[in-house]
């Protein structure tokens, strides 16, 4: 058998709190340059969005954006996002199909099955086909394209070097919080998307590279888009008690709004995949709702951040309000289930603050801007299921910090009603439907609380090395063997150190070889085998299984010796695990009842 290095452990003395090591500084290098091109990319997306929705509306060039609900086509308004919708089809089919969609599940399923790589084609037609659809009048935001399109280019810059999957993820989300950053200037909400939604962990590793380039992109977007809050509201007062009761049930209310967007779009995706013609013209049907939706309410065009505006400075109230709820919902849903290219952030932004312009004229008729805020934020946070995000980046929307403790209630009141009653969000739902699970709850590994030494089956259960396979084969038939229900079995020296470990497997296959049964079982099985320690996380045993390919390690002393003092088997794992899932589920008796602890 081929013998396997003894890999030390350090001791229990020297475990931290973080497995983070010295290449952070060099990713987090590499991030301060994602960021910098990702700032350069917003800015290019920004002004492509603005140039063709000026060709296309108002019949002149300019990067200076123009809302197109100022446009006097007419009716010819109609055909606008119809072309819009042929050349994105276009795209998309004869470019790359990843490019329909919002952007963010097309990220998620890079991470999750792509090992984080992305290519140049989707870095550039993503922003292309997300301008034209934009520019056209499409409802949506630049957001999702941008998160696509700078995790493009960070998974980019990271397949240039020696990097693992999991270093490409960090600058693949690196790249994503660097383009939201750019174009929203909120560096903080940008780093908490990419916690919440795109790591899927919570490591130094991964978090500082991620906020490294946010920041890199929020500072050079001044000198390329502005400084500041894109939205400036004036401050409101702080929350009183009764604001926050009424921003609890704000709350529920955009939760239910929620629920009713992602069953509403993706209803519409199931009624686009039914149509007995090629999703290559889909993006045209949706942009024919588009054009009639912007007939009835031209503020449900393009981007929206003049709308956006308008609802968080108190302008928007009543049936103007309840009105722009109704057809931006609907016409945003037909159009993102249609396939096209664009962003939720924005819709949702303008839904939400929709929302609560009307409550809030209920409330308090003389201050809807606060309760737009609240709403929006809520809003976001049940859909995207992101609740951290959603009122930090309202936070940094408009700088009004005294309404946080309204923004936390609403936004927490909005997500507990859409966990409640959606398995899945907007987001996921995607991602789930292409045949790949995605959970979101984070938590520490349980196995690294437990100590291999609390679970190891302890006791001195070894043989000599000098023992042959025929002496160990009989005590097993005679049952002498007293841990003959392990697979494995430590073999030790004279002085009692490990010196190898024989299997059941290996004692059959030298029983064939050698009939004779005169062979030493050091020789039959494996000499210097990988080993635990009784004093280091249960995880850190189980990584070692993994990595050599061995379902059973020999428990020695951490000290040198190599004397043993356990043995840990796969049982023993599961044991554990089955332990602390108990704590889950085994519910204990209080001081107001008594009686046998109950399961759910």
């Amino acid at each position: 058998m081929a013998p396997k290095t003894h890999e030390p452990v350090p001791s229990i003395s020297l475990l931290g709190d973080f497995t983070t090591d010295k290449r952070v500084l060099l990713l987090s290098l590499m991030a301060l340059v994602i960021g910098a091109m990702c700032s350069v990319v917003a800015w290019g997306l920004i002004a492509l969005i603005a140039a063709i929705s000026n060709l296309s509306f108002f019949q002149n060039f300019s990067t200076a954006y123009h809302p197109p609900s100022t446009t006097q086509l007419g009716w010819i308004l109609i055909a606008v996002p119809v072309v819009g919708g042929i050349i994105v089809g276009l795209m998309a089919r004869y470019g790359s199909d990843r490019i329909r969609g919002h952007g963010i599940p097309e990220a998620l399923e890079s991470i999750l099955i792509g090992r984080s790589k992305m290519s140049l084609r989707v870095a550039i037609l993503k922003p292309v086909s997300s301008a034209v659809s934009i520019g056209t009048g499409g409802p949506f935001g630049a957001e999702g394209p941008i998160i696509m399109t700078g995790g493009a280019f960070g998974s980019l810059f990271a397949q240039l070097f020696h990097l693992s999957p999991a270093e490409r993820k960090t600058l693949l989300v690196a790249g994503a919080a660097g383009g939201m950053a750019a174009v929203f200037n909120a560096p903080v909400a940008a780093v908490l998307l990419s916690v919440e939604l795109l790591l899927f962990e919570w490591k130094p590793r991964s978090f500082i590279p991620v906020a490294v380039a946010a920041a890199t992109a929020s500072v050079l977007r001044g000198p390329l888009l502005g400084q500041g809050p894109i939205f400036p509201t004036v401050p409101h007062a702080g929350a009183t008690w009764q604001m926050l009761i009424m921003g609890a049930g704000v709350g529920v209310l955009a939760g239910l709004l929620s629920s009713v967007l992602t069953l509403a779009v993706y209803f519409c995706e199931d009624s686009f995949q039914r149509l007995p013609i090629h999703w290559m013209w889909w993006p045209a049907l949706g942009g024919l709702a588009v054009g009639i939706g912007g007939m009835v309410d031209p503020r449900i065009l393009g981007i929206g951040y003049d709308t956006i505006h308008s609802l968080l400075r108190g302008d928007l109230g009543g049936g103007s309000s309840a009105g722009l709820l109704l057809m931006k919902s609907l016409v945003w849903a037909i159009a993102l289930g249609s396939g096209t290219s664009g962003g939720v952030l924005a819709p949702l932004l303008i839904i939400g603050g929709s929302l609560g312009a009307f409550v809030g004229g209920w409330i308090s008729p003389g201050a809807t801007g606060i309760w737009a805020l609240a709403a929006m934020a809520a809003v976001m946070g049940g859909t995207m299921r992101s609740p951290l995000t959603a009122m930090i980046f309202s936070l940094e929307l408009t700088h009004d910090v005294n309404a946080l403790p309204l923004l936390l209630v609403a936004t927490i009141a909005a997500h507990t009603v859409t966990v409640l009653l959606m398995r899945r969000s907007i987001l996921t739902e995607k991602v789930v439907r292409r045949g790949y699970h995605v959970a979101r709850e984070y938590s520490i590994d349980p196995l690294v609380r437990v100590r291999v030494g609390d679970v190891m089956d302890a006791g001195p259960f070894s043989i000599p090395a000098g023992m042959t396979i025929g002496e160990l084969a009989k005590l097993i038939a005679d049952g002498a063997m007293p841990y003959v229900r392990h697979l494995g079995i430590p073999i030790v020296d004279e002085s009692g150190s490990l010196v190898g470990i024989i299997t059941r497997g290996d004692l059959m296959n030298a029983l064939k070889l050698y009939p004779d049964g005169n062979t030493p079982v050091i020789e039959a099985g494996t000499r210097e085998p990988v080993v635990a320690y009784p004093d280091e996380p249960l995880s850190d045993a189980v990584s070692r299984m993994a990595h050599h390919n061995v379902g059973r390690l020999p428990v020695v002393e951490n000290n040198g010796s190599r004397n043993v003092v356990g043995y840990l088997g796969r049982s023993a794992i599961l044991a554990a695990r089955q332990r602390l899932l108990e704590e889950e589920s085994a519910r204990e008796p209080g001081w107001l009842q008594s009686g046998p602890q109950t399961s759910p």
